[in-house]
């Protein structure tokens, strides 16, 4: 029997702890906006999830932000249920734009699960942040990056992608980001 989940308020500080100790590949987060977590019937936290500024300087406009970390224990639905929150969350405290991003190794089914869709504008990030004159410790995983829109996310105009959204039809597209379809 799946357990029933319920999504709780969640200090940053409480998130990184199940992400140091449950996330596949990356270490807890320097800061954040704000956590959530989900537990199951007995009280048990089974993950959290964790909502940052976006890490691309070039989304930082103060109207967008990123979920940085999601980690569960690998309960069923627990982490669509985290990436559904995390959206809730951002828009009642105002965000117009919440985005993250996987591994070209996962397949996105949580994120499909909660509606986001992936953004086929290309493969971002990859490479180290480390340079000179700002040393920075080697990343986890330092490839490129798939990036993903939460529904009804008002994409800044430089972060269009120029390829498109994963959508099912462009009707739905052009609901989702108010555009011509």
């Amino acid at each position: 029997m799946r357990p029933i989940l319920t999504i709780v308020p969640c200090a940053v500080k409480d998130a990184n702890a199940l992400v140091d100790r449950l996330h596949r590949h990356h270490a807890p987060t320097v800061g954040g906006l704000f956590a959530v977590a989900v537990e199951d019937e007995h009280g048990v936290a089974r993950g959290a999830a964790i909502v940052g500024r976006p890490v691309s300087r070039m989304l930082d406009d103060g109207w967008t932000c990123e979920v940085t970390r999601v980690a569960t224990d690998g309960c069923d639905n627990a982490c669509s249920a985290l990436y559904g929150a995390a959206l809730r969350g951002a828009k009642a405290i105002g965000y117009t734009a919440i985005l993250t991003y996987t591994l070209p190794s996962e397949g996105g089914a949580s994120l499909r699960g909660a509606g986001w869709v992936l953004d086929l504008g290309g493969e971002y990030g990859g490479g180290e942040w480390s340079v000179p004159s700002r040393e920075r410790k080697p990343s986890a995983v330092p490839g490129v990056k798939h990036r993903w829109w939460a529904p009804g996310s008002c994409i800044p105009a430089h972060a269009m992608p120029t390829r498109g959204i994963c959508r099912e039809d462009d009707d739905a597209q052009a609901r989702l980001f108010g555009g011509a379809a």
